[in-house]
């Protein structure tokens, strides 16, 4: 996460959107997500508490290396506050959330759980890609880096409209593929037993 949310913050001061897509990737976030989901179908609240505290944990101590990697460079004259505050067209969604940033996230997060659910990972990356949750710490970091509230009110909304997006839809997705499951399984089970008490037909 912290790795994630350092090449985040460059992505933002060189306003890199291939940079942004790295960070994404990186980015290790859905796992504590989709564990959220499990523990809210399954009702297993000592995951749920086990969960957000990664999650809480994971970010709060990314965005503290990252602010602390900003003003280092602030010092260094690397970073200055036109680069966190200026005009920066290809990362500007990072801190301006709407209606879109939810809707992706839902859907991204339910994609990922039926990756995972179907044992076909390969779909975690477009979902890890499609979120903007690494690169809205990384914003939060620069924006206390440089006192810039806008910045930092912009990106935390994005980050919590994205996580909770993401738990919402990985809840929901889980609980309607239990049910269904639990439903097909039941009936494969009821004409199991049907077939059994029949009896068998003469050749």
């Amino acid at each position: 996460m912290v790795l994630a949310t350092l090449i985040a913050g460059i992505a933002i001061v060189l306003d890199s959107q291939i940079l942004v897509i790295g960070a994404m990737v990186l980015g290790p976030e859905f796992g504590p997500v989709a564990a959220v989901g499990v523990a809210l179908v399954r009702r297993r609240y000592a995951l749920l508490a086990l969960s957000a505290r990664t999650l809480l944990t994971g970010f709060v101590v990314a965005i503290l290396v990252t602010t602390v990697a900003a003003l280092l460079g602030r010092a260094l004259g690397w970073i200055s506050i036109e680069d966190v505050t200026g005009p920066r067209p290809s990362t500007a969604f990072i801190y301006t959330p709407d209606k879109w940033s939810f809707i992706v996230a839902v859907i991204a997060a339910a994609a990922g759980v039926l990756s995972l659910t179907s044992a076909r990972v390969g779909g975690l990356s477009g979902v890890f890609i499609s979120v903007t949750t690494v690169p809205a710490a990384g914003n939060v970091a620069l924006g206390l880096a440089f006192g810039a509230g806008h910045e930092i009110w912009g990106s935390t909304l994005q980050l919590v409209i994205n996580l909770a997006g993401m738990a919402l839809a990985g809840w929901a997705t889980l609980a309607l593929q239990q049910a269904l499951w639990g439903r097909f399984s039941g009936g494969r089970a009821r004409l199991a037993s049907r077939m059994r008490r029949e009896p068998r037909q003469g050749v």
